[in-house]
């Protein structure tokens, strides 16, 4: 049985951005829907009620599992193979891994927020 993600980013993040358009467009993952959080309040609203803040990284939904930052960046990243984008496969590779994901993670989470700030925007969803 394949399992069904949803991949929830922010959209005005230029990193996760990017990250999610080759997800959904590279990935060669068939099952999975990419959502723009900012476009999706309703839904960040009850995922933020749940205890998962898209400002400390992107939540993976799989079936009725919830995954969040670095370990909805690891658990996707696992189900990627021979995706048809170079930086794909080097980020795949990179975030397979749940030691190097959690090292590397936090840097990303704080590279967001002063891309988010420079560009003047809010860095809370809600």
């Amino acid at each position: 049985m394949t399992s069904n993600y949803t991949f929830i980013y922010d959209g005005e993040c230029p990193f996760c951005n990017h990250f999610a358009e080759l997800l959904e467009i590279r990935s060669k993952l068939n099952n999975i829907k990419v959502l723009d959080g900012r476009k999706n309040l309703t839904l960040i609203k009850s995922l933020l009620d749940k205890g998962y803040d898209l400002d400390k990284g992107a939540i993976l939904l799989k079936d009725e599992d919830i995954f969040h930052g670095a370990d909805a960046i690891n658990t996707i990243c696992k189900q990627i193979n021979n995706p048809s984008s170079s930086l794909l496969l080097l980020l795949s590779r990179v975030f397979k891994s749940n030691k190097r994901t959690n090292l590397i993670f936090p840097l990303l989470v704080r590279a967001r927020r002063l891309a988010l700030i420079s560009k003047g925007i809010s860095i809370s969803l809600v």
